[in-house]
């Protein structure tokens, strides 16, 4: 999946962003905790100066049970010992609250008025009661847990919610007159939503990192992904215009990623369709020369016909007339089927094919047709089955009997076999179509493949043979995976007995 160039640079660019934003986070808790931490720890050094000091200046008393004397700690509480902004409270051995920084005060928190609602405004919302009152009831929980914890002599210290919602960083430490825990001094500061500020500012520059990272990775996709791209859009959307054969890619061949590989893909797409019109035109040129020939000898012949004064000489004409239409309208429709086959093999899904029936089939056509005798020979009785088309197999094998068949004397014999070649793991289905023909020539083996190219065999009609038979049988075997070669049957003489075509095709 990331074996690609491109595939790992994007997946690094985004893990480095990715990476910027955990780092940023983690980070940012850490520093964050830090800060409680040292808040905790300042509120709990100033809670134990002010528990020592209640304890020293006589805040504390009784024998043998001490207790803490509510008007000299509420005292204490009022004197300058508990700074602005932070809150002290004082609890007696059962927990109950005996004096309150903010009760004992004299000072006089000041806030600043809200601003006027203009003309048509809504009017504030009004605090829903019954949320108010779990809040409250909430922060009363909170805080009576972290003083019955405290009362056990152990000093308590967290973060909790106050009564106003307000998150605030709070300590509780035990009282002690001598060794006995008489009360518990909680003091809280509700500074922490500074604290929090401060984190959100920290944040920023990573944010910005982020950011830019975010802004470097897009820019980076744009010029290595996105931009070639568009280039080899443009380029293909020239042929479209231009309705050019090939053309001029931008230089990325000698890219190891997608967009290389893309770029090689299209120059062999754009080769392979250069090669395809040269094709088309030779085809094109080689269909308008066989064409011409037949209708040169018609309009010689319809040209001499008036001419010509004897019945024998018309009758010659009339016969020569015939058989050219006859060529023309063979060779119109070999050329038809040949300029129709790349569509039906791209039309028809390959499925399994029963070879072996297929060729009972096709033999059962000759059985009562004149000429050479088609006879199937099997080495075994086995099913063969291979993936491909049944219509164009059937043509492949009509066209290799009908080319047989005309090299063939009357009471020769075509014959057809199937047999399995272990030897050949990947195409081991072969089948030989063998004739009693005068072969064909060594350098012509491969020769008669080609379009339009034919023999004429010795006494055969001129114009019987299109040279288009074998050339769309090799087409439709390939296209299948297949192969189709030519080579004579040759006796222990060395002498030629006949052609032999022999196709191979892999097995299911």
């Amino acid at each position: 999946m990331f074996g690609s160039g491109l595939a790992r640079l994007i997946l690094a660019l985004n893990l480095i962003t990715l990476a910027v934003l955990l780092i940023g986070m983690f980070g940012l808790n850490e520093w964050r905790r830090g800060l409680v931490d040292a808040r905790i720890q300042y509120l709990n050094a100033q809670a134990q100066l002010v528990a020592t000091v209640l304890y020293e200046f006589g805040a504390t008393q009784g024998e043998p049970l001490p207790s803490i004397d509510p008007i000299e700690s509420a005292q204490f509480l009022r004197a300058d010992l508990i700074p602005v902004g932070q809150r002290a409270r004082l609890y007696d051995i059962d927990g109950f609250l005996i004096a309150d920084s903010y009760l004992v005060s004299d000072a006089v928190e000041v806030e600043a008025l809200p601003p006027a609602r203009g003309a048509g405004a809504p009017p504030p919302l009004e605090p829903n009661p019954e949320q108010a009152e779990t809040r409250l009831t909430a922060a009363r929980n909170a805080l009576a847990a972290e003083v019955e914890a405290a009362l056990t002599g152990a000093p308590q210290a967290g973060v909790r919610v106050n009564e106003v919602g307000a998150q605030v960083v709070s300590v509780s430490v035990p009282i002690r007159h001598v060794a006995t825990v008489v009360g518990v001094l909680t003091l809280e500061a509700d500074d922490f939503s500074e604290i929090v500020t401060a984190q959100r500012r920290a944040l920023i520059p990573f944010a910005l990192a982020a950011f830019a990272v975010s802004l470097l990775t897009a820019g980076l996709l744009y010029f290595w992904v996105v931009r070639p791209l568009l280039r080899l859009a443009r380029a293909a959307d020239l042929v479209r215009l231009q309705r050019a054969r090939a053309i001029s890619l931008p230089d990325l061949e000698d890219r190891k990623d997608e967009i290389g590989d893309l770029a090689r893909a299209l120059e062999t797409m754009t080769a392979a369709l250069n090669d395809r019109m040269v094709a088309i035109e030779r085809f094109a040129a080689d269909v308008s020369h066989e064409i011409k020939n037949p209708l040169t000898s018609i309009r010689s012949a319809v040209e001499t016909l008036g001419l010509v004064k004897s019945d024998k000489d018309r009758k010659r004409l009339l016969d020569v007339l015939e058989r050219d239409v006859w060529r023309a309208d063979r060779l119109i429709t070999d050329i038809s089927n040949a300029s129709r086959l790349d569509a039906e093999l791209a039309r028809d899904a390959p499925r399994p094919v029963a070879l072996d029936r297929l060729l009972v089939d096709v033999v059962s056509i000759y059985d009562d047709d004149r000429g050479a005798r088609v006879v199937l020979d099997r080495t075994d009785d086995q099913p063969v089955r291979v993936i491909g088309r049944e219509g164009p197999f059937g043509q492949v094998f009509r066209n290799l009997i009908d080319n047989a068949r005309s090299f063939s004397p009357a009471n020769g014999t075509v014959q057809i076999s199937l047999a399995h070649d272990a030897t050949d793991d990947e195409r081991p289905i072969v089948i030989t179509v063998d004739d009693d023909g005068p072969g064909i020539p060594d350098e012509n083996l491969e020769t008669v493949f080609r379009r339009f190219y034919t023999s004429r065999p010795k006494g055969a009609a001129f114009g019987s043979n299109s040279g288009l038979g074998l050339s769309i049988a090799r087409q439709i075997v390939e296209a299948h995976g297949g192969t189709l070669v030519a080579e004579n049957r040759r006796n222990p003489n060395g002498e030629v007995r006949g052609a032999r075509f022999i196709v191979r095709f892999p097995q299911v």
